[in-house]
């Protein structure tokens, strides 16, 4: 197999469409910096969509599933079963992330990257299941090198063949909080009990006893340091997939829209691999789990809710889509004092 090629990001910068996009936001029929957020998420989607007329196309959810060996550990209120129990709940348009995406007319599809089960073909399913789950990680690396990078391809992969410029994600996965909280601990240099929390709903007992494991699965893996090592030693199939989908989204200039704990664990392998990545992310909601706020402090991140969730499955990205939807409108739609005949301030004021 060829070795793993990541996309190329380049850095977004763009000093004339930056002032466009100003020059546009500053002349709309409110007074000067009144649209607060939603001009700098306008400014943002412009900026990432490369025009001063940003309009969202067929935008896609995409819901990346897989299993955990470390989950044989107790680290979950749930069994592993869970997992593809609720791949069935999404296709069947029963999960909280289903009902969202259905509300505001998104695509959803749920990609099987990893999960201990075998699946009939079903319309929105796409199967890119390396193994029935990773190893434990608490005794040794969770993937092997070439498991690693093939996940990252297959996220490469999957987003080229998505139409839109919108990617909003999504995970599933029994698990998965302990191997995103051990990729923040190990590639943001901090110690793991500041970053694991309940997942499933564990009680203190339970999260004392998870964060034990998770001290055991730094040690076994302490090698592990950069990104794509650390990925494959703690990470999870539909995390290292996922990180190759932002990779390539990024590429694309598509808007990525990062959901929860999981999610922003994805974002800050990729962008440890291309840091331009987080020019291209909107962050969409700081969820209820305990690692989260301290992670979009290491990434810089303003997320735009905070409902106290802790659903993860990429409904706090569906909940904030109707604001980048919002921001795109204001910008293209809202008259300016020119068009609407409106007086502007005085020359005095200024």
């Amino acid at each position: 197999m060829p070795p793993l090629q990541l996309p190329d990001i380049p850095d977004l910068a763009d000093s004339a469409l930056a002032a466009a996009l100003r020059q546009r936001i500053d002349r709309k029929t409110v007074p000067r910096g009144a649209l607060g957020r939603l001009a700098a998420l306008a400014l943002r989607l412009g900026a990432i969509l490369g025009t001063a007329e940003p309009r969202f196309s067929e935008p896609q959810l995409v819901v990346f599933a897989a299993d955990h060996g470390i989950a044989a550990r107790g680290v979950s209120a749930y069994p592993s079963d869970v997992t593809w129990q609720m791949v069935g709940n999404f296709l069947a348009g029963g999960a909280a992330v289903s009902v969202l995406a259905r509300q505001h007319g998104i695509a959803q599809t749920v990609v099987d990257c990893g999960v201990r089960h075998a699946f009939d073909p079903a319309p929105g399913l796409l199967i890119r299941n390396i193994a029935p789950g990773t190893q434990d990680s608490s005794i040794g690396p969770a993937m092997s090198a070439a498991q690693c990078a093939q996940a990252v391809r297959n996220g490469i992969e999957l987003v080229d063949g998505l139409p839109g410029n919108a990617l909003l994600l999504g995970e599933m996965g029994i698990g998965n909080t302990s191997a995103a909280s051990l990729l923040v601990a190990r590639l943001g240099g901090l110690d793991v009990a500041e970053v694991t929390g309940a997942g499933t709903g564990l009680d203190a007992g339970g999260i004392a006893r998870k964060t034990a494991v998770l001290r055991q699965a730094l040690a076994a893996n302490a090698g592990a340091a950069a990104p794509l090592d650390a990925l494959a030693a703690l990470g999870g199939f539909e995390i290292a997939t996922m990180t190759g989908a932002v990779l390539q989204a990024a590429r694309q200039r598509r808007v990525i829209v990062v959901d929860g704990f999981i999610a922003s664990a994805a974002v800050l392998v990729a962008s440890r691999l291309a840091p331009p990545v987080l020019q291209r992310c909107v962050f969409a909601h700081r969820s209820d789990e305990r690692g989260h706020a301290r992670l979009l402090q290491l990434l810089g991140a303003e997320p735009l809710l905070d409902l106290g969730l802790r659903v993860g499955e990429g409904s706090g990205a569906a909940l904030a889509w109707p604001l980048l939807e919002s921001a795109c409108r204001i910008l293209n739609e809202m008259a300016s004092f020119e068009s609407a005949g409106v007086s502007d301030r005085t020359a005095a004021n200024d």
